[in-house]
């Protein structure tokens, strides 16, 4: 999802950057260990869409195994938050070789469809039931 730009933004669309931001971080956090600990991730892989998505739901299978087989040993790497809900960064950021990836260059435009996921999701995350505690916090601060 695209954020809105950062000029004159109403409180909630800077209710929804924040909260798409973090979305976002977290699922980047777990492609970042993902990949740390498979390599295959880190290149531009070759193989038709089905095959990529097996390879990645193999490597999402082991690295869960190995968590549960081995707790103290690959729990202490990843992220985690405070009290605050602040992000505690894990130990895989100081072993990531994640320079080799390939970034993707182009346009990036907004569809209407789009446009209307993120009116509706703005409009989720700023009432009563998709609202978390500390959002008003966060981007006052």
């Amino acid at each position: 999802m695209k954020p809105y730009g950062q000029r004159n933004l109403q409180r909630d669309e800077r209710i929804y950057n924040y909260r798409i931001s973090r979305g976002r971080r977290v699922v980047e956090n777990a492609f970042g260990i993902l990949a740390q600990r498979w390599q295959v991730l880190i290149t531009t892989m070759q193989p038709r869409p089905s095959i990529v998505q097996d390879i990645v739901e193999c490597c999402v299978c082991l690295h869960n195994l190995m968590r549960i087989r081995y707790p103290a040993l690959h729990n202490g790497i990843v992220d985690e938050e405070d009290d605050q809900h602040n992000v505690v960064p894990g130990a895989w950021r100081q072993l990531a070789e994640l320079e080799d990836v390939q970034h993707v260059a182009g346009g990036n435009r907004d569809t209407k469809a789009g446009k209307r996921q993120r009116e509706i999701l703005k409009h989720y995350f700023n009432n009563a039931i998709g609202a978390v505690p500390w959002q008003n916090r966060m981007i006052d601060g």
